[in-house]
């Protein structure tokens, strides 16, 4: 797979981009059917399919975050909020040294909440993408069946872009993993597992490559508009 950029410093001193992108993910539980790096592959291709289609510099990506919703399975690691805002503003102020000074964040994992925070703080010199509109967008284009409340984790969403994308990735067992809990409103408190004992939150059984293909390819043209907000 390839998932990192593998530029050279000369091809990147005569590039013109002005704006960089940074993948964002995690290392989490993601059922028994898809990685702990499910969500970095995704914020990855994401991230790759975008600097195909705009000028930007493609950066690699973050892959330890906010995963503490997901503690109770193993293999998931985190890093604090504190600590993730640090990371993400030394990258913004090295790229500021390095004459990049527009950061977009593509952010492949919903409990990063800090990120916002951080573009919110940036006052114009950073995006988040995609967003809930662009993510509810994208549903609706790829004719999937669920919604985004429902379709939370490892579900029809994650399933469909890892079909289409990388779908060596995916093992036996999506077809017959679907596990719903719309009412998640002590999360925060009480973490995943109280909602969820197979890690699911969604209807994976739904999922399709071209569902994913779909989900991509509206992603990346709806990223043009933020684009030209960075100016």
């Amino acid at each position: 797979m390839d998932l990192l950029p593998f530029t050279t410093s000369t091809e990147t001193a005569e590039s013109e981009a002005a704006v960089a992108i940074l993948p964002v993910g995690s290392f989490e539980q993601h059922g028994a059917f898809l990685p702990l790096s499910t969500d970095t592959v995704i914020a990855c291709t994401l991230a790759a399919e975008i600097a195909g289609a705009y000028p930007l510099r493609l950066l690699p990506p973050v892959t330890i975050s906010c995963s503490h919703e997901h503690a109770a399975w193993p293999g998931t690691v985190s890093i604090s909020a504190k600590t993730l805002y640090s990371v993400i503003t030394d990258i913004a102020d090295s790229l500021r040294d390095g004459g990049i000074r527009r950061l977009v964040l593509i952010n492949g994992h919903g409990g990063n909440y800090v990120l916002s925070n951080v573009v919110q703080e940036s006052r114009g010199g950073m995006a988040l993408f995609p967003g809930l509109i662009e993510w509810d967008e994208a549903r609706a284009v790829a004719g999937l069946e669920t919604s985004g409340d429902t379709d939370m984790h490892a579900g029809e969403l994650e399933t469909s872009i890892l079909l289409h994308a990388h779908p060596e990735l995916v093992r036996p067992g999506y077809e017959t993993a679907d596990s719903v809990h719309d009412d998640r409103r002590h999360l925060l408190t009480t973490g995943l597992d109280h909602y969820t004992k197979s890690g699911v939150l969604g209807r994976p059984s739904l999922a399709s490559a071209r569902k994913g293909e779909l989900v991509l390819g509206a992603l990346v043209t709806a990223f043009g508009s933020h684009l030209a907000r960075l100016g």
